[in-house]
């Protein structure tokens, strides 16, 4: 199913709030080959999937109750770089945490992330846009039991106080595994990795555990691994956020 096909099944749906009001989503315009291509010009290989293509054509978001506007043009608009180079912001939750689309080098569409400050992790959201649309369908549907409201709060939780998601450089440095040693090799010492790779959704690692300094994060440049700088004796700063 394309994204596209997925937003059809939204568009045509009755949703409810949790306080049991019913709603509809309300669809932004669409978008120009012209403009689509000044978007494209701001990613890697400057190009958009074609299913993204005709997404975007149909519509550039749209709105949703109890959330911030979706939108599927937000290139260059989160920021962390150091983390997510190249990233689409697709909607906040009100409270200043965002979803991402990360895109790869190729001009690829890939995983959604929850970024979040308050616990400072990032989470894997969903395998991709079009699991993410199922979410928010779910989330219409069923707002109590949503993995994007109830459990997404129960997984930030987790990852910050119990499973950070990091490994020590010496771990990583005496692995098989070639491109974690390659990569470890390559980092300072005081330096901890986070690897998401071949991971499931509802896992991810806690960005700001070991202090704000995200500008001095590094990412693999092809494979989701992540090297962050631990900072000693730091309070943790993100409360103050």
């Amino acid at each position: 199913m394309t994204a596209l096909e997925q937003l059809d099944i939204i568009k045509r749906a009755l949703y409810v709030t949790e306080d049991g009001k019913e709603f509809k989503i309300k669809l932004k315009a669409g978008l120009s080959d012209q403009q689509i291509d000044q978007l494209a010009a701001q990613l890697p290989a400057a190009q958009i999937p074609a299913d993204i293509r005709a997404l975007l054509r149909f519509t550039s978001g749209f709105s949703f109750s109890g959330l911030d506007e979706i939108s599927f043009d937000g290139v260059g608009q989160f920021g962390f770089e150091n983390i997510f180079p190249h990233s689409v912001q697709l909607a906040g939750d009100g409270a200043g945490n965002f979803w991402i689309v990360d895109v790869n080098k190729k001009g690829e569409w890939g995983h959604v992330y929850f970024v979040c400050h308050d616990p400072a992790v990032v989470v894997k959201q969903s395998e991709d846009l079009v699991e993410f649309l199922e979410q928010l369908d779910e989330l219409g549907r069923k707002p109590e039991q949503a993995t994007l409201s109830r459990f997404l709060d129960l997984t930030t939780a987790r990852i910050f106080n119990q499973e950070d998601g990091f490994m020590d450089m010496e771990a990583a440095i005496r692995s098989d595994d070639r491109v974690l040693r390659e990569f470890a090799a390559a980092l300072p010492e005081n330096f901890v990795i986070a690897d998401l790779r071949g991971k499931s959704i509802q896992t991810g690692f806690a960005w700001g555990k070991y202090g704000p300094q995200v500008e001095r994060a590094i990412r693999h440049e092809e494979e989701l691994l992540w090297g962050f700088e631990v900072m000693e004796g730091k309070k943790p700063w993100w409360r103050f956020w």
